[in-house]
This record gives structure tokens, C-alpha cells and sequence, in this order.
């Protein structure tokens, strides 16, 4: 029987600039579990540490004056249930593979827009490595809008990771 996990702390912010490493963007789809694997592989190869990031939107329209201290506890908690669900992936994906990852690893959950916190969080980092598609409503799409941005806008190199062929 496996050992229990030490549940990992989970920052607030996005990862640190002045310390390059992969950052890994999850969402918590099975893209971004199977991009989450190449990062790992790629942290360890390269010697750095892995962010994984994962980021709520919780109101992509906005909100009108006064509303969002109505809203704060319903953001906090779906901050907090973002956070479960990372640290969920990471073990997921660590009980998947031959060698558990043994590198520094630091999960981040951020609030904002997606594209936006992905993009500004690649200033500075060794490779950002995301999944082809993750959990947005548009499967017919070959990449998604996060990984399309990345791989036109990220300031940094992008790897974009496809599903493993079908058996």
C-alpha cells in the first residue's frame, strides 16, 4: 500500500519571474493531465522546478459595483475547490507514472482570465506546457484558445502536448 501524500500548499499567485522553471497549465481535462506528465519529464530532464497552474474565472463578464463583495465567499470557495482538484491532477498523474516526479514542485491558483494569467505567467520561464484542448466547450477544435494564444503569444517556448494515440 502506498503512502499517503502530504496534501502540497497551493499559492495564490502566479509563479515566480526571476526563477525559470516549466510551468505546466491545468485545468484538470484529460489534455492538461497528459501535458502535466510531459512537464514533468521536461522539468526533471532540464534540472528545474514545475509550476503547475491552474486559474478560475470567476465572472468573465465582470461584476456590477457592490456585487463582488456579495460574491467573495462563492470566488473563495471555488478557489479552494480549484486547489483540491490540482492537487487531485498532481496525484493522479504522479500514481500514473514509472518514477513519481521527485523534483521541486509548486501548484498555483490564480483568479483571472485564463489566457491572460497563462500568458502572463510564461514571462520568464524556461517552457510553458499545456494540452491540446481542456475542459472548454469546443472539442471540435484542434487546439484550444488557451494553447492557441500560448503558442502565438507566451514569452517563452511553448509545447503544446496531444492526446496519446488511441489503442
Amino acid at each position: 500500500m502506498a503512502a499517503a501524500m502530504v496534501p502540497l500548499p497551493v499559492l495564490a499567485e502566479p509563479p515566480p519571474a526571476g526563477r525559470p522553471g516549466v510551468l505546466a497549465a491545468c485545468d484538470g481535462s484529460d489534455g492538461s493531465l497528459w501535458a502535466l506528465d510531459r512537464a514533468m519529464t521536461e522539468a526533471e530532464l532540464f534540472g528545474l522546478p514545475l509550476y503547475v497552474l491552474a486559474v478560475v474565472n470567476p465572472s468573465p463578464a465582470g461584476y456590477p459595483p457592490g456585487m463582488v463583495e456579495l460574491v467573495q465567499p462563492s470566488i473563495e470557495l471555488l478557489a479552494e475547490s480549484m486547489a483540491d482538484g490540482l492537487r487531485r491532477a498532481v496525484d493522479t498523474v504522479q500514481a500514473a507514472r514509472a518514477r513519481p516526479y521527485g523534483g521541486e514542485l509548486q501548484l498555483h491558483v490564480v483568479l483571472g482570465s485564463v489566457i491572460e494569467v497563462v500568458l502572463a505567467a510564461s514571462a520568464g520561464q524556461h517552457t510553458l506546457v499545456l494540452g491540446t484542448r481542456g475542459n472548454g466547450g469546443f472539442t471540435r477544435l484542434l487546439l484550444g484558445s488557451v494553447s492557441t494564444a500560448a503558442v502565438h503569444h507566451a514569452n517563452c517556448p511553448v509545447l503544446v502536448v496531444p492526446a496519446p494515440p488511441a489503442d
